[in-house]
């Protein structure tokens, strides 16, 4: 997948820029006089008077990950969107661990049929590293009345979101072809999958694009009819403005932004350097969190994306309780206080016959029910 993921058109506005420098050019040929050319060559200094050639300065060398770790290795750091269902996580725990991340919202392809499987390859992750790995699924059929009740027997499992999802996509190479996205954020099943949500406290993360136009228009108008759901606009920042990023985070408080640090601080097609993002996260200090959508079409991929994590977090070192929310409290505040299900409470329940363990579920959360029915998943099977 080396297409821009989010590949609005640019070609009338290359094009335009093509013309404006030609005519350009042109004028200046036209308007600036030539300076002849002198009869006699210029007499060439002496060596001993020419004046010395300063020596070009080095730059400091990039920092690698494990620098980054060492200076931020006591910080907790979670991805916020990561497709590695896709291929399975083995190749992937190495990189994690020596990046220091702590916690990986993970999920597979978006709005594809093939997002069933991933799906289960996501939950097995999570059976086998239930303190790393954050369950979100993607294999819903946006447009199928039916797939509600598959979107709650996910949640009741344990999953913790619905997500990466196409809630609009009319340009994105690896989207916009995908069989079961929406048109636009209030089409298909999308307004009931927001009352589910809302129901179990779990967020969506969805994908836009354009950001901007009618998609947008539809965006805003799901958040303000379900005030009590929350939303993440997936890596908000690609293809987008600070501006328009900081109108929609002060138009609706239950509208989260997902920012793809790799996208903006290596991507040539973006606009925008990190430092334009970093007041915008001052002004919300609750509402960023950091990912690397597993480096999409960047040329050392994933592991530049959690480069420019870090790059992101350093520009806010200024504000150290900033820099930790972005990095890891504010994902963890959306999924720390969901409650444990019905479904998760049942199976609990069986493990404790089976075992003679007593386990209080009254007021448990889904990451406690989590946490122990990985230990108790082949027992209960």
């Amino acid at each position: 997948m080396k297409k821009a993921r989010y590949g609005y058109v640019k070609l009338a506005a290359v094009s335009m820029a093509v013309l404006a420098s030609s005519a350009f050019a042109a004028g200046c040929l036209q308007n600036s006089p030539r300076e002849p050319r002198p009869a006699v060559e210029p007499a060439v200094a002496p060596i001993a008077e020419q004046a010395p050639v300063p020596a070009e300065s080095t730059p400091p060398p990039e920092k690698t990950i494990q620098d980054w770790v060492k200076t931020y290795g006591e910080l907790p750091l979670a991805d916020a969107h990561n497709h590695g269902s896709v291929l399975g996580i083995t190749h992937n725990l190495a990189l994690w661990k020596t990046a220091g991340a702590d916690r990986v919202v993970l999920f597979g392809e978006v709005s594809k049929p093939i997002s069933v499987v991933h799906d289960e390859y996501t939950w097995t992750s999570y059976l086998d590293h239930p303190d790393l790995i954050v369950p979100f699924f993607s294999g819903i059929n946006l447009k199928d009345p039916h797939d509600l009740q598959t979107a709650r027997e996910r949640l009741e499992k344990g999953y913790f979101g619905i997500g990466e999802i196409a809630a609009a996509s009319s340009y994105s190479p690896a989207v916009s072809d995908a069989e079961w996205k929406a048109d636009h954020p209030m089409d298909g099943i999308l307004p009931e999958l927001y009352a589910l949500c809302a129901e179990y406290e779990a967020p969506l993360l969805l994908h836009i694009d354009p950001p901007m136009g009618f998609p947008i228009d539809e965006l805003e108008r799901a958040l303000e009819t379900y005030p009590d759901t929350r939303f993440i606009f997936a890596h908000a920042n690609a293809y987008n403005s600070p501006e328009n990023v900081e109108r929609l985070l002060e138009a609706h408080p239950n509208l989260y932004a997902d920012l793809f640090a790799g996208f903006t601080a290596f991507n040539p097609d973006s606009a925008n350097k990190l430092e334009d993002f970093a007041d915008v996260i001052r002004r919300f200090p609750d509402r960023f969190m950091v990912s690397t959508d597993s480096g999409y079409d960047l040329a050392e991929g994933e592991e530049q994306a959690i480069e420019a994590m870090y790059k992101l977090l350093d520009l806010l070192k200024d504000d150290p309780e900033l820099v930790r929310k972005a990095a890891y409290d504010n994902l963890d505040a959306l999924i720390r206080d969901q409650p444990a299900t019905r479904t998760q409470k049942k199976r609990i329940s069986e493990w404790d016959r089976k075992t003679g363990n007593r386990h209080d579920t009254a007021s448990m959360t889904k990451l406690e029910a989590g946490r122990i029915l990985a230990e108790a998943d082949d027992s209960i099977e």
